[in-house]
């Protein structure tokens, strides 16, 4: 399965996260990705980040969701560019073309669904926007946090609503485009046809909320922040350890039973709490008897003791205990740059193993290869839209 895309082309006007994380996890199923920025005006995430490897264009924010990629530049505001943009199309066999630009500009560049597949048919065309077509409202991932309700979902109960660790709209959007793609290509596969896909940041991120919406809206219940805590199980929250943390999650009365019968923790196994409704009830009292027995014990020990219990359990790892993890360390993703030598690590994908990657192109690295190359531009006409700032 790691080749599964392989023969699938995809040009992608891309920026930020969104939109390169959903190409770069078609890059790891084998598709060739080229991204389309600006000559002038390319992805500012390019310029976010240490300057690890003495290159403006490529600091280290922008490496992450670029990897098995080319890149070309071309300036769209230009007829001749947008010429160029249905060539590449045309001549690359484009199976997929994507953009996150805001919608105004998507007939102002020629990237509109209409355009580009005038000129090829069967092109699944993509765009994500924060709101859909409709709506050109500029959006990034914690505004959207904020609108969908995760910042009011996130947090200390009695602290302000808070965003997520990580960019869940834009990874969120990103699977579900992915998902997406896959089904058209499918569909292409058996009917012969291409397809506009519209991806909505905000519609991605308000379909995960079914449980919260469902008894919010329906039922009337009170959703809000827990902090580490769970609105409908007891006890689950972190507990401190004499050298670390646990997460610790109880998940059925049978579990807490077989809990209260180690002697580190006993003194639990009181009648109230034989139920989840009864410990809920006095979920605080419990977590903090709780948490005094597991403060007594070492990280591991503690560990031990619950998994024989059949509760999960987690310490609370740092970034370096991730990557040292026994599940995690072997199939950990290694790219070398070849201009530089530096080697950098990336988690494997959720499913099968990446292709050999790339390392993130930088900006325009594959002008001549396909301009020259595929297009069949010779070198006075590559110098030439260099110097009008086209390419």
């Amino acid at each position: 399965m790691t080749h599964v895309l392989a023969g699938i082309t995809v040009l992608s006007l891309e920026q930020a996260t969104v939109l390169p994380f959903l190409t770069y996890r078609l890059a790891c199923d084998g598709a060739r990705v080229i991204r389309v920025e600006h000559v002038e005006r390319p992805d500012p995430n390019r310029f976010v980040g240490r300057d690890l490897l003495g290159e403006p264009s490529m600091r280290s924010y922008f490496l992450p969701n670029n990897f098995g990629k080319e890149a070309v530049t071309l300036n769209l505001a230009e007829a001749e560019g947008r010429q160029m943009l249905r060539e590449l199309v045309q001549a690359l066999r484009v199976d997929i073309f994507a953009t996150n630009q805001r919608p105004r500009s998507y007939a102002k560049l020629g990237i509109d669904d209409a355009t580009l597949r005038a000129v090829k048919a069967d092109l699944i065309w993509v765009g994500i926007t924060g709101f859909g077509p409709d709506h050109d409202e500029a959006a990034y991932d914690p505004i959207l946090q904020a609108r969908a309700g995760f910042m009011e979902l996130t947090g200390e109960p009695a602290g302000p609503p808070t965003v997520f660790g990580l960019p869940m709209v834009d990874l969120g959007a990103a699977e579900h485009g992915y998902g997406a793609v896959m089904r058209a290509l499918y569909q292409r596969a058996v009917t012969g046809a291409g397809v506009r896909l519209d991806v909505s940041m905000l519609r991605s991120a308000i379909s995960w909320m079914v449980t919260p919406v469902l008894l919010s809206a329906s039922l009337g219940e009170r959703i809000t922040r827990k902090g580490n805590a769970h609105q409908f199980f007891a006890p689950v929250s972190v507990f401190p350890t004499r050298d670390g943390h646990l997460y610790i999650a109880v998940g059925s009365d049978a579990q807490w039973a077989a809990l209260t019968k180690i002697p580190a923790f006993a003194g639990l196994d009181r009648a109230e709490w034989a139920s989840n409704a009864g410990r809920i009830a006095e979920a605080e009292r419990l977590c903090r008897e709780l948490g005094e027995r597991v403060a007594r014990l070492h990280t591991a020990e503690a560990q031990a003791l619950f998994r024989e219990a059949g509760v999960p359990v987690s310490r609370v790892n740092t970034l370096a205990d991730v990557v040292a993890d026994p599940l995690v360390a072997p199939r950990l993703v290694r790219v070398r740059d070849p201009r530089t030598g530096l080697t950098v690590v990336l988690p494997a994908p959720p499913v099968a193993d990446p292709p050999p990657l790339a390392f993130p192109p930088r900006l325009g690295e594959h002008n001549e290869t396909i301009y020259g190359g595929t297009l069949g531009y010779p070198p006075e006409r590559l110098a030439d839209l260099r110097r009008r700032r086209i390419i």
